[in-house]
């Protein structure tokens, strides 16, 4: 675990290691959520990166007669 320090500018910087292994690039957002206690930091991903993640994914399902 790493320690960072915010500046008078309430600033941070994301350690190198964590920069890398989330392959995170200068000028990305990412989302910002307070859970239980913590600051937790989630990287959006750019919507053609996205294409295709649901593949293979079984899409029937059981709907109700007023719904054919």
């Amino acid at each position: 675990m790493q320690t960072v320090t915010i500046s008078p500018k309430f600033q941070i910087v994301i350690p190198k290691e964590i920069r890398e292994s989330l392959q995170l690039s200068p000028g990305q957002k990412v989302q910002t959520i307070i859970y239980d206690g913590r600051i937790e930091l989630i990287p959006l991903q750019p919507l053609k990166q996205m294409r295709g993640f649901l593949k293979g994914i079984d899409t029937t399902v059981i709907r109700e007669k007023d719904r054919v």
